[in-house]
């Protein structure tokens, strides 16, 4: 054998560990990536029901106070059409 095939040979076999090395990293970060994803899945769906939970009352508020605002707008017209009765009342009294 000639020193240049001993070190062709050499050269492969370490390019060969390297690469097996690497496929092995990379089989364990893909394997890490995967973990990350599921855990970030679980955050979101969490998200998704904490949201929901708050966003419910805050729907119920949104409705009393709309009812508040209507009530309010019933009242304001009463309070009209008895001020004015008691105004026609009076005009004519006086006359």
């Amino acid at each position: 054998m000639d020193s240049a095939q001993i070190i062709l040979i050499i050269v492969i076999i370490l390019l060969a560990i390297l690469l097996i090395a690497l496929g092995i990293q990379v089989f364990f970060i893909l394997k890490e990536f995967r973990k990350t994803v599921s855990k970030a899945n679980r955050v979101l769906d969490n998200t998704s029901v904490i949201t929901q939970s708050v966003s419910s009352p805050i729907s119920s508020l949104s409705s009393i106070a709309t009812g508040i605002k209507t009530g309010a707008t019933f009242i304001n017209l009463f309070k009209k059409i008895i001020l004015s009765d008691e105004d026609d009342r009076k005009k004519k009294t006086e006359d």
